[in-house]
């Protein structure tokens, strides 16, 4: 029994790699801002927007996720996802990257309300919240990749197909592909919402719990600094160090690893320590 649960869990960690795909943003809006000769400003749009339909959007997926399932909410979640990857590969206008990156939002929002709890239908009891955090790793290893693959396809390291640094999104396309693919044969059995089902309201009201609110707050912070590190840490290099945009990716890619390394130690750690000591 013990087996099978855990090969039901490599599906799922494939789509903690594809969750990991929205941080290519950070990178993808220097790129885009380069090749289109946008302002700052201008260019500041991309990751915000990315970020602003989970605030729209967060909610009514946990409601939607009570109507269909989980699992088919985090395999939409792809769906939509594996649309906004397929929209750079043909062309590199102002609207087809807004669009990619709104789809790309929207997709990560629905896999991040519905992924977790599809997760707890698979390991139960104390190692959840560890290998949730092995979860994060994975994650984490999709974002640092990011910086790395757009280099080497700007580069011409890595056969690109004419396409320069938006063979990213063709690597993560397929990657994403093979993600839907192996949760969709994967037969994960949920049980039904147990009473009420949750409204707008109701979630709303979680927030008046101190726990919840300081999650909320916590989470919002370390979301802050992902986003912001992810997106100027390329342009401080470039405007104080004179770097190539090229060059200059890699400072993303070294957040990346070391959060990678905390998420695996992490991981580690809640499996000897106590939750709230941890």
């Amino acid at each position: 029994m013990k087996s099978t649960k855990t090969i039901y869990l490599i599906p799922v960690m494939f789509c903690f790699f594809a969750m990991g795909f929205v941080d290519l943003v950070g990178i993808a809006s220097n790129y885009v801002k380069s090749d289109l000769g946008l302002s700052d400003s201008v260019a500041n749009v991309f990751p915000s927007l990315v970020f602003f339909w989970f605030l729209i959007f967060s909610v009514p997926t946990g409601m939607l996720m009570n109507r269909i399932g989980r699992k088919n909410t985090v395999l939409l979640s792809l769906a939509v996802t594996a649309v906004s990857l397929v929209l750079p590969l043909f062309g590199e206008s102002f609207a087809i990257m807004l669009l990619s990156f709104s789809l790309l939002g929207i997709g990560n929002t629905l896999m991040q309300t519905s992924l977790n709890p599809l997760i707890s239908t698979v390991i139960r009891g104390d190692n959840l919240a560890s290998t949730l955090t092995f979860g994060q790793f994975i994650k984490a290893i999709a974002s640092f990749l990011a910086p790395y693959i757009a280099m080497w396809g700007a580069t011409g390291v890595l056969p690109s197909l004419g396409m320069g640094w938006r063979v990213l999104f063709l690597v993560y396309f397929v990657a994403g592909v093979l993600a839907t693919l192996l949760l969709l044969v994967t037969p994960i059995k949920e049980e039904a919402p147990a009473g009420k089902v949750s409204g707008f309201g109701d979630c709303l009201r979680l927030l008046g719990k101190p726990i919840v609110l300081l999650s909320f707050l916590g989470i919002m912070c370390h979301v802050g600094i992902d986003v912001g590190t992810n997106t100027t840490a390329p342009k401080l290099l470039i405007e104080r160090l004179g770097m190539s945009l090229n060059d200059a990716a890699f400072a993303t890619s070294l957040y990346f690893i070391f959060r990678t390394a905390g998420c695996l130690t992490g991981s580690f750690f809640l499996r000897v320590m106590n939750n709230r000591v941890f």
